[in-house]
């Protein structure tokens, strides 16, 4: 017998190898999911709430983050994808208007045909010809906060830039966070 053979047949190292291994197996999972942004977004976004008083949202375009209050004490945080060059969010003070879970964009989307088969993709329904025998499917924004007229928080692509139309998307978890605290009224800073 090899001496390596002698070695695996040694008392009690294959019980430890195989808690080794399911050791580096649950480190590694650990770990890849301690780095996924949709983890942690739905772990902080479903965390009970521990402060009171009144919701406001600041939007920091600089940062690419928007915070949620409640009074004095922020209770969450998101990465966000704010209006792109061209497309600006606009800044100042505002107050939530309307608020629309299952919100479609009236100006960006697709035109489908009657099998709902897209047949011309991400257009500008004010700009972009529609092709014969299709209508227009507004880009999906859920948990929509309309801010001010036709600018709001919602759900949507981050690549890591300002990216939108202006504008400001979340991720899911987040957007359903600060849509469920918010309400007609919440105040929104949005700054440069």
């Amino acid at each position: 017998m090899h001496d390596y053979a002698l070695i695996l047949h040694a008392p009690g190292l294959v019980p430890m190898m195989n808690r080794l291994s399911q050791f580096c197996t649950l480190a590694s999972i650990v770990a890849a999911l301690s780095s996924c942004g949709t983890m942690s977004d739905f772990v902080t976004s479903n965390l009970p709430e521990r402060h009171s008083g009144q919701p406001s949202i600041v939007v920091s375009l600089r940062e690419q983050e928007a915070y949620l209050y409640r009074g004095n004490n922020r209770t969450a945080s998101s990465r966000i994808s704010s209006g792109r060059e061209g497309y600006r969010t606009p800044t100042g003070r505002f107050q939530v208007i309307r608020k629309d879970e299952a919100h479609r964009s009236s100006l960006y989307g697709d035109y489908v045909d009657d099998s709902g088969k897209v047949v011309k993709a991400n257009v500008d329904s004010r700009r972009d010809s529609k092709p014969p025998h299709s209508h227009f499917v507004g880009a999906p924004m859920p948990y929509f906060l309309e801010f001010s007229p036709g600018y709001g928080l919602h759900q949507g692509y981050l690549p890591g830039v300002p990216a939108s139309h202006g504008c400001i998307r979340m991720p899911y978890w987040k957007a359903r966070q600060f849509y469920n605290i918010a309400h007609i009224g919440t105040p929104v800073v949005v700054k440069p």
